[in-house]
Formats: C-alpha cells, sequence, structure tokens
C-alpha cells in the first residue's frame, strides 16, 4: 500500500502556493506509506534555475562542494549545487544530457535520480511530513508537483528505492501497486542497454516509458505499450514538463480520484488528501475507470 497525490495548476495565481498545498495532501497520504517518500515539482526556480538544466542526484556522503568541483571540471564551466535532505541538486547553464554525462563521468558513485529544465526530484527515507521539512517543500513555488508515499513491499527501503522514479528529461513516475513480471521485463530492457540502479518494480516501468518516449512515443502510447508488456496492479501517476496523466489497471485494484477545477486538475488515492484544495466543494470528483488513460497537456 502506498500513497500518491498530484496536482496540475491551471491557475498562474495558485503557483505560489503549489509547495504548500503538495505537502498537506502529501502528509494525509503518511498512513499510506510511512517508510519514506518523495516529490518531484515543476517551474521552481530556486531548484531549477531558468536557462540552466538540473539533475538530482543521491549522492551517498560526496559532499556538495567536491561534487560542483568535480562535476564543474568535467563539464567546462560552472556548476551550483544545493543539497536537500538526501538528495542533492546540481545546475548548469547546459543541456541536459551533457550535466548528466558529467555527473556520471565525473562521479559514478553516486545515483542519478531525476534531470530537466524544469524538474527537481526530492526523495528519502523516513515519515513524509519530516522529509518535506527538510526539502522546505512548503515554500516552493511552480506549476507542477507529484508526490509519493511508500510503504515498501518488494525492494529495500532507500532513498534510492523511494518514489517519483524519473529515468527521463523532466519526467516522472508514481506508482501504487505491483508489477508481477518486472524482473522478465528488467532483463529485456538490459539486453537493449537500459539498465536499472534499484530492484523496485516501479524503476521498470519508469525506464519502459521513457524509452518509449525517446523513440517518439507520446505519453499515451507510451502507456498503452507498457501496459501489453507490465502484468499486475497499478495506479500510475506520470508526468512531463508539459503532461500529468492518470493511469489504472485493467481491473481497477488500487484506489485513485481525482478533481477538477478551473483552477487544477489534483489527483490523490484517497479524497482526504485534497480535501484542503482551494475551491474543492464545487470541484468535479471522479474515479477514473479501469484501464482508461487520463491526459492533462499544460
Amino acid at each position: 500500500m502506498c500513497g500518491i497525490v498530484g496536482l496540475h495548476l491551471r491557475d498562474p495565481g495558485l503557483e505560489p502556493r503549489l509547495g504548500e498545498l503538495l505537502t498537506t495532501m502529501l502528509g494525509e497520504m503518511t498512513d499510506r506509506g510511512p517508510d519514506s517518500a518523495g516529490v518531484a515539482v515543476y517551474g521552481n526556480r530556486d531548484w531549477t534555475p531558468a536557462g540552466s538544466a538540473t539533475v538530482t542526484v543521491l549522492a551517498d556522503g560526496v559532499g556538495v562542494d567536491a561534487l560542483t568541483q568535480r562535476v564543474g571540471a568535467e563539464l567546462g564551466r560552472p556548476v551550483d549545487g544545493q543539497e536537500l535532505g538526501a538528495t542533492t541538486l546540481l545546475s548548469a547553464v547546459t543541456d541536459v544530457d551533457s550535466l548528466a554525462a558529467a555527473v556520471r563521468t565525473a562521479a559514478p558513485e553516486v545515483v542519478l535520480v531525476g534531470m530537466g529544465r524544469e524538474l527537481a526530484v526530492l526523495k528519502g527515507t523516513g515519515l513524509p511530513l519530516d522529509l518535506a521539512a527538510g526539502f522546505g517543500l512548503a515554500g516552493a513555488s511552480g506549476w507542477q508537483g507529484v508526490g509519493h508515499t511508500r510503504m515498501a513491499t518488494e525492494s529495500a527501503v532507500t532513498p534510492a528505492g523511494s518514489h517519483p522514479f524519473s529515468v527521463g528529461p523532466d519526467q516522472c513516475i508514481v506508482h501504487n501497486g505491483s508489477f508481477s513480471n518486472h524482473a522478465s521485463v528488467r532483463r529485456q530492457l538490459a539486453r537493449r542497454d537500459i539498465r536499472c540502479d534499484t530492484l523496485n518494480d516501479t524503476e521498470v516501468a519508469a525506464r519502459f516509458v521513457a524509452a518509449q518516449i525517446a523513440q517518439g512515443a507520446g505519453i499515451d502510447q507510451a502507456l498503452e505499450e507498457m501496459a501489453g508488456v507490465l502484468d499486475g496492479f497499478y495506479t500510475l501517476l506520470v508526468s512531463t514538463a508539459d503532461d500529468f496523466a492518470v493511469v489504472r489497471d485493467p481491473i481497477a485494484c488500487k484506489p485513485a480520484v481525482i478533481a477538477e477545477t478551473d483552477q487544477y486538475v489534483a489527483m490523490a488515492s484517497e479524497y482526504r488528501a485534497m480535501a484542503h484544495l482551494p475551491g474543492i466543494e464545487s470541484a468535479r470528483l471522479y474515479e477514473p475507470e479501469p484501464g482508461r488513460i487520463y491526459h492533462w497537456h499544460r
């Protein structure tokens, strides 16, 4: 059992409150996942400076100063860094692929868990609200955010094993459920030189979807392809720099509710995570249908 939350803002006037609203949503899902948590925030310029690429890494004892120096020397230009809980954000005026490649070469011992021009991924182990406080999430602005609280069932409780999983530029997946054939799909991906950093089944789905997008598929097509390959029960929230999508498995084992207003689209595992949102009393509320992809574009 895990908890999913997501908020896609339509009203720019709410953007300064994104982190505040997301924090409360995350806290309401604590009893669905008290062992670890994470968030992905789009458009917070304190974390993803305009004109720069940003990567998130789990540095595992490597100090931010040493990391920025090593990556900057490899990249050939200055790199800025900030530590937020277990995660470190690195930003530079370059393209995303070049910064990610510099991190992998200069610091092969770190785990890269997010990258993009709009996206900051923050995650760790512990209670969701404790982690959110360490991130300073309540003060974050932005136009879209997703979050996850985890109750681990099939892989280690570590920052790397927590959600969101972000393996493509500005892409994220959070998942409630389980994929029964993830080990065989992981081996199939490895034969295509697509390798996973963890044993978490959700990372396999994230790698599969990212590979489809890299080959030119849209979100809907990528999720349709995934549903034909990965077996199991799931509710998935998938986000990119332009997209916010929700899909459940064909028998809808895992709970989900969506709220739509003129100001936002919100999604959560349970309604109580959205009960504090502005205008929720007049929102269109519904449970996503089994197997149907719900997709909103910025």
